[in-house]
């Protein structure tokens, strides 16, 4: 094999862990995870609320026009065969128009679960436990802790003074606070929000429904930033746990995804 330059592919390997045939395309400075290929959802498996792992008769997760399509009819999510830690995790996803009970009215919302461990459904029936990057119209980048309340599943970030209903605000610089349960709004939360549907705040970082959205999730060690369309929304540290499977939700809102990438960071 030709010894490559920096600008140029040297490996494109495809390995097979627990099942799954996972894309890995590496340079001399870094290696990305495709996730998903544009053609099917092979990385992944899903599990739905009340019927179980792979067991989809509604079609809930599908993969239409090159991008996985997430119905929000039924609650559940796909999740990665494969854990990963130290990481940037780049998702693109737009929202779709339909909506289902009991959110038919509600902010379209779902969210992307990071260091997913333990069981399918362990929380509430539908999720691993795992500590979320939410997407939700109006609250984009918030965290929120999916765990069972101890101290084994936890985030701290530095907050405002002052919280948003009973849950604290992401503020650079701030007070740091440990959350082993609930969420870390991100720092433009609207102080009006309201669940309602096309909710826009006024310093929202998302674009309007329809259109495409970036999210970054920087995993680094036990550290994870937050950026939406390249700005950074929300940070935490002291992240238990610090590595997993990653699940993305079907919560009663149709989300498209047309990229779902990892580049893996080195290993501190």
């Amino acid at each position: 094999m030709k010894n490559c330059t920096s600008l140029h592919i040297f490996l494109i390997i495809c390995f097979c862990l627990t099942g799954c045939q996972v894309q890995t395309i590496s340079t001399n400075k870094k290696k990305t995870v495709i996730l998903f290929n544009g053609k099917n959802l092979d990385n992944w498996y899903t599990f739905v609320q009340h019927r179980g792992r792979d067991s989809d008769p509604k079609n809930v997760f599908t993969v239409q026009d090159g991008m996985i399509r997430i119905s929000g009819e039924e609650w559940g999510c796909i999740t990665t065969n494969n854990e990963f830690e130290n990481y940037r995790l780049v998702a693109e996803f737009k929202w779709g128009e339909k909506t289902f009970e009991p959110r038919v009215k509600n902010a379209r919302d779902s969210g992307i679960l990071l260091h997913s461990v333990g069981e399918d459904g362990g929380s509430e029936g539908i999720w691993m436990y795992s500590i979320e990057c939410q997407l939700i119209e109006g609250g984009t980048g918030d965290f929120i802790v999916v765990g069972d309340g101890s101290e084994n599943f936890s985030i701290t970030s530095p907050v405002a003074e002052e919280k948003l209903g009973n849950s604290p605000v992401f503020q650079a610089g701030g007070k740091e606070t440990t959350v082993n349960r609930g969420r870390v709004n991100w720092y433009g939360r609207d102080p009006d929000w309201k669940d309602v549907i096309d909710f826009r705040g006024n310093q929202d970082v998302e674009n309007p429904v329809g259109e495409w959205n970036r999210v970054e999730c920087l995993v680094e060690g036990d550290k994870i930033s937050i950026f939406l369309n390249g700005k950074l929304v929300n940070q935490a540290s002291n992240v238990r746990p610090s590595r997993g499977k990653i699940q993305i939700q079907s919560e009663g809102a149709e989300i498209f995804f047309r990229k779902v990438e990892l580049e893996l960071l080195p290993q501190n």
